[in-house]
C-alpha cells in the first residue's frame, strides 16, 4: 500500500515539474523549449525497447505496481484521460475565459487529439510490443495517456496566461491516467511515460499548425477566426 501511495505521489511530482517547466516557455526565446522534456519523454520510451536496463526497470516497475494489485482494477482511466479537456469547456462556461473562443478551442481540441490518436494507432501497430496481461501486442505507446496528456496540455495553453494552476491540475489528472493504466497491467512504465511525451507534442504541434492553417484559408487577416480571447 505504501508503495502505492509512493508511486502515485512520484507521478504527480512528476508531472508538476513538467507543467512547471512548460510554463516558463514564453520568457525562453527559442521556440523548441517547450517540446524538450516532451522529445525526451518519446526518446525514453523508444530506447526502453531495446535496452535491458531500462526494461529491467519495466519489470520491476510492474511489478511494484500491478502484481501486488491483481484483483483490483480501476477503470476511471477511461474517463479521467478527458477530464482536462471537459475543464476547460466547463470553466468558460462559468466565466473563466481560455485563450480562444469555442471555434478556435474546438478545432485545435480536435486536431491535438487526430494527431495523437493517428500517431499512437501507426506506432502500436509498428511496434508490436506485448502488453503486461498479455492480451495483445498493442502497448506501446499508451493511448490513454496519450489522450490524458495531449488534453493536460491543451488545458495548459487555454490557461497559462490566467494562472499555471490550471496547468497543473491537468497534468495531474494526466499522471493519474498513466499510472492507473500501469496499475490495470495495461502498460508498462516505459508505454506511458512515451505516450505522454507524444501526447504532449501532439498539442503543441496543433497549436503549431492551426494559426498558419488559418492564414491559408482566410486571405484578411480581420476575417480570421484565429481570434484570440473572444469567450464563447
Amino acid at each position: 500500500m505504501y508503495t502505492t501511495i509512493r508511486l502515485i505521489v512520484a507521478s504527480l511530482l512528476l508531472c508538476t515539474s513538467v507543467c512547471a517547466q512548460q510554463q516558463k516557455d514564453t520568457s525562453f526565446p527559442s521556440p523548441l523549449r517547450p517540446l524538450i522534456i516532451p522529445t525526451a519523454m518519446v526518446a525514453y520510451g523508444v530506447a526502453a525497447l531495446h535496452t535491458s536496463v531500462l526494461e529491467n526497470w519495466n519489470t520491476e516497475v510492474h511489478e511494484r505496481v500491478a502484481v501486488d494489485h491483481p484483483e483490483k482494477k480501476i477503470h476511471i482511466d477511461d474517463y479521467l484521460q478527458w477530464s482536462p479537456a471537459v475543464a476547460v469547456y466547463a470553466l468558460n462556461l462559468t466565466g473563466i475565459k481560455g485563450k480562444h473562443r469555442i471555434i478556435d478551442r474546438t478545432f485545435l481540441f480536435g486536431l491535438s487529439n487526430l494527431i495523437q490518436g493517428g500517431v499512437t494507432h501507426v506506432v502500436k501497430r509498428a511496434v508490436q510490443e506485448p502488453r503486461p496481461d498479455k492480451s495483445n501486442n498493442l502497448s506501446f505507446p499508451s493511448g490513454h495517456t496519450a489522450t490524458a496528456f495531449a488534453n493536460a496540455e491543451f488545458m495548459r495553453m487555454e490557461y497559462k496566461d490566467v494562472s499555471p494552476w490550471y496547468g497543473i491540475a491537468g497534468y495531474a489528472a494526466a499522471a493519474t491516467t498513466g499510472y492507473l493504466r500501469m496499475y490495470n497491467n495495461r502498460h508498462w512504465l516505459s508505454d506511458v511515460i512515451a505516450g505522454a511525451g507524444v501526447g504532449i507534442l501532439s498539442t503543441q504541434a496543433a497549436y503549431f499548425l492551426y494559426p498558419r492553417v488559418v492564414k491559408l484559408l482566410v486571405k484578411k487577416p480581420s476575417q480570421s477566426p484565429y481570434a484570440g480571447n473572444a469567450g464563447l
